[in-house]
């Protein structure tokens, strides 16, 4: 049975994958939550699904490459559930190749999202939490954010800024009462995740590593689903963590031995 509470959330990347699992939890923990991306039949989708298990829920729609669309979707969400108090940043995009290869298009939408994504939704909401003097933050980075991969340069190099990002915030925002830390998956099962590898061969790889990249396996020999990672958001941001601020809690099975 599902407790309401008065807490409103934000989730970008709403839409599927982790963002979605991370929806789900919050909502069945009890709060509103406003869902957040820019597919809107998708995002739709999942704010049925809670709508009818009978979650307080509201999607707006916005790339948060654009503050202009960001602020709306922050003000259009607090119209509809109350000031949000907990923001979870997971909207992400992946584009692969060797740096040599990269377009400055793969490099600057890249960061526009991964990276100026976190910037522009933690500093709208931020400004609200400061206001009102309370309030929690979590972003969902990467392991490659501290661990270099073949292929992977804008990607991890995005996730590494948005994870610095993070804890500046965390450190400027504690004199209200705000925490901000971040979530370091590893490989999950994702969309994000099959177009990395030939679908038939994702847990081997995964698991086994590729030798040839450099790439180490995961040595409890499983791949994450996205209710695990939700499960280290939901942790961060509940009272159980009231004296975490500025952690980098990483759920990658130990593919990166502790890094």
């Amino acid at each position: 049975m599902t407790v309401e509470t008065d807490k409103v959330a934000l989730v970008s990347g709403a839409a599927g994958g982790i963002g979605a699992a991370v929806a789900r939890a919050l909502a069945a923990d009890g709060r509103a939550v406003a869902l957040l991306d820019r597919d809107r039949s998708a995002l739709d989708l999942v704010a049925k699904e809670l709508a009818e298990d009978g979650h307080r829920v509201v999607a707006v729609t916005a790339d948060v490459a654009s503050q202009a669309e960001v602020t709306a979707a922050v003000d259009r969400a607090e119209e509809a559930l109350g000031p949000v108090c907990e923001l979870v940043n997971c909207a992400g995009v992946l584009r692969m190749g060797p740096v040599l290869d990269l377009s400055d298009d793969d490099w600057e939408t890249t960061f526009a999202v991964n990276a100026g994504g976190v910037f522009r939704l933690s500093r709208t909401v931020g400004r609200r939490m400061a206001e009102r003097g309370s309030g929690a933050v979590v972003t969902v980075a990467s392991n490659a954010a501290g661990t270099a991969r073949m292929n992977m340069s804008a990607y991890a190099a995005s996730k590494a800024a948005a994870t610095m990002l993070t804890k500046c915030l965390g450190l400027e925002l504690a004199r209200y009462g705000i925490r901000c830390n971040t979530v370091a998956p590893g490989s999950t099962y994702t969309p994000m995740l099959y177009g990395m590898y030939d679908p038939e061969d994702v847990a081997r790889s995964s698991i086994e590593g590729l030798p040839e990249s450099f790439r180490t396996g995961i040595p409890l020999r499983r791949i994450a689903v996205p209710p695990d990672i939700a499960d280290a958001v939901l942790f961060l941001l509940s009272d159980r963590a009231r004296h975490i601020t500025m952690h980098d809690l990483v759920v990658d099975g130990g593919a990166t031995l502790g890094a």
